[in-house]
């Protein structure tokens, strides 16, 4: 259906057993996909950029058909610590020791933890779409809050979300993903009817929760002490956000603003003409974007 031409593996780490699929030439590219999507949120524009990368997707654990392992007493098990650590096994499973990566959403906070944990890894680094959670459990605003709302709500104790938001799925994701007078019309309806199956799965929608629960408890801990501390991305990146969205819109200062209290090589800072779901509604202006980001990476490489 989609990813032609890409070979699908479920690839064991020590934590979890993840989906994956991979395909292209050149210089290894991760994406890494946000909530409540899979690898499916990349196929817009991951075979073109397989023309040029060697494109690697995955279904973050807990996500898309990716294995739900227990979170743990402390959510521990969902961290965005966790998650990384099993991206970092997949790509040393097929080979490469370091790469380049881009991240929407939750996918996005893996990726930002995996260059903080793992800053030999990640050659360049595309952040799609967020704000530092860290930054915004200490900046709260009504508007942030009112638009976020599922933040707030997936974090309450198991099982109160989790019995609501599996009382009616297809409801539930369809009002949480059309929040623009667009509603769903950018969505390819056989992804979105994917994405309606994961949340279908009870443990998916568990699995879920327990992500937000650890970023609000054990991520923000983490992240604490590493902003306290001082440390940031340091490998160069790429910031990106939809104008219309809630980051373009919530938040004061602006993104590329904020972000600059975490990381030290911004190289470029910018919004779309879109809202959050950059890939899906902006695809040609996300697929340049990140094309020149990471040809031009290659190109420095190659000198050096």
């Amino acid at each position: 259906m989609f990813f032609e031409n890409f070979t699908r593996s479920e690839i064991k780490t020590s934590g979890a057993r993840i989906v994956t699929v991979h395909g292209g030439k050149g210089p290894p590219l991760l994406l890494l996909h946000g909530n409540p999507f899979s690898h499916l949120s990349w196929h817009k524009f991951a075979p073109r950029l397989a023309e040029e990368f060697t494109v690697i997707a995955t279904d973050l654990r807990g996500y898309g058909d990716s294995e739900k392992p227990p979170g743990g007493d402390n959510h521990a098990n969902y961290s965005f610590r966790a998650m990384a650590a099993d991206q970092i096994e997949v790509m040393a499973a097929l080979g490469y020791e370091r790469f380049y990566a881009a991240g929407h959403d939750r996918g996005a906070r893996v990726l930002h933890r995996m260059c903080l944990d793992h800053p030999d890894k990640v050659a360049r680094a595309a952040i799609l779409d967020i704000i530092p959670q860290h930054h915004l459990f200490n900046h709260m605003t009504k508007a942030w809050a009112t638009f976020s709302w599922h933040w707030f709500f997936m974090i309450q104790p198991y099982d109160f979300p989790e019995h609501l938001m599996s009382a009616d799925p297809d409801f539930f994701i369809e009002k949480k993903l059309a929040k623009t007078a667009q509603g769903l019309s950018f969505f390819d309806p056989r992804a979105l009817a994917e994405y309606k199956r994961y949340m279908r799965n009870p443990a998916t929608v568990h699995a879920m929760c327990e992500d937000y629960r650890a970023c609000a408890t054990v991520d923000f801990d983490m992240d604490t002490k590493d902003f306290e501390a001082g440390r940031k991305i340091t490998c160069p990146a790429l910031l990106l956000w939809g104008a219309t969205g809630g980051v373009g819109r919530n938040h004061k200062p602006g993104p590329g603003e904020i972000w600059q209290r975490y990381a030290t090589d911004i190289r470029r800072a910018k919004a779309l003409p879109c809202g959050h779901y950059l890939s899906e509604e902006a695809p040609e202006e996300t697929y340049k974007e990140l094309r020149d980001f990471f040809t031009v990476g290659e190109l420095a490489e190659r000198r050096g």
